[in-house]
């Protein structure tokens, strides 16, 4: 039984020390197919290399909550990344992109020039896009009337019904991770039990959104305590959707990761197998 981890920032510095292991981690649980989605201009070439060298699938974006610090011309070399690549059968879309509207302090004008500006370069280039949805899935979606593009993956939805039911009918998939774990995540678990069945993937989001049995509280973190998030969660996250949908587990690893090659169609001709080889690979972290 085999698992896709549709959103995994393994490429982040949290994973600095022990990236190799953790990926081995994940090899070892069954997550042997996992998609790296970028959050800078700068690091698009590094992330290709990790993606390369891992045998996983990779997605080029600018991050909303990085937009204030990306330079005007991201945008161009994002265009220019997307050409260069374009016959990379593991570039499997654009993100991480979008919009957040919960973090303070962060310039939504500039949030949503670039969430355009990218979703019109993802229909140029016949891309799916990844979206990040933080209480500002009403925003995404205005974007999406205006710029239709090839579907994608709104990550991490915690919306309404009505809002997922508008994804749902644009061709996305939502991401469903570790705060479907938490019992008072009422909303979340409501959607993950009764959204169509071709609707959710699974992801972690890691080194981020840690499952509950993961989760430290401030106090704990500073203390030192550990909340780091891996791709070798998602089976254990997994169990949870299985247990709103009343699925079994084989049955959830074949219904979301049919799910996630859906949603990202060049993740069907890549192989979803532990032998991805990894040599030099520890020259791409």
């Amino acid at each position: 039984m085999t698992w896709i981890d549709t959103h995994c920032h393994l490429d982040a510095p949290e994973f600095d020390a022990d990236r190799d292991a953790a990926w081995q981690r994940a090899r070892e649980a069954g997550v042997t197919l996992g998609v790296l989605p970028a959050v800078t201009a700068a690091h698009f070439d590094a992330l290709r290399a990790l993606a390369h060298a891992l045998g996983w699938a990779y997605a080029l974006g600018v991050h909303p909550l990085y937009v204030d610090r990306a330079a005007d011309d991201d945008l161009e070399r994002l265009r220019d990344a997307l050409h260069r690549h374009r016959d990379d059968p593991r570039l499997v879309a654009v993100g991480e992109i979008g919009l957040d509207w919960f973090v303070r302090g962060h310039d939504r004008a500039r949030q949503e020039r670039f969430y355009l500006a990218q979703l019109k370069l993802a229909r140029d280039a016949g891309l799916p896009v990844i979206v990040h949805v933080r209480r500002s899935a009403d925003g995404l979606l205005a974007g999406l009337r205006r710029i239709e593009v090839a579907g994608g993956i709104a990550h991490a939805f915690n919306g309404s019904a009505q809002q997922a039911a508008s994804f749902v009918a644009r061709g996305f998939r939502l991401g469903f991770g570790g705060a479907m774990t938490f019992e008072r995540a009422r909303r979340i678990r409501e959607l993950a039990a009764t959204l169509p069945e071709h609707a959710p993937v699974l992801e972690t989001d890691a080194p981020d959104i840690p499952p509950h049995w993961l989760y430290r509280s401030a106090e704990q973190r500073a203390r030192g305590d550990v909340a780091r998030n891996e791709p070798s969660e998602l089976p254990r996250i997994a169990r949870t959707l299985a247990g709103l949908r009343g699925w079994s587990i084989e049955q959830t690893a074949t219904i979301t990761s049919a799910n996630a090659r859906a949603a990202l169609p060049r993740l069907g001709a890549l192989p979803q197998r532990g032998d991805a080889e990894r040599a030099g690979a520890k020259g791409s972290e």
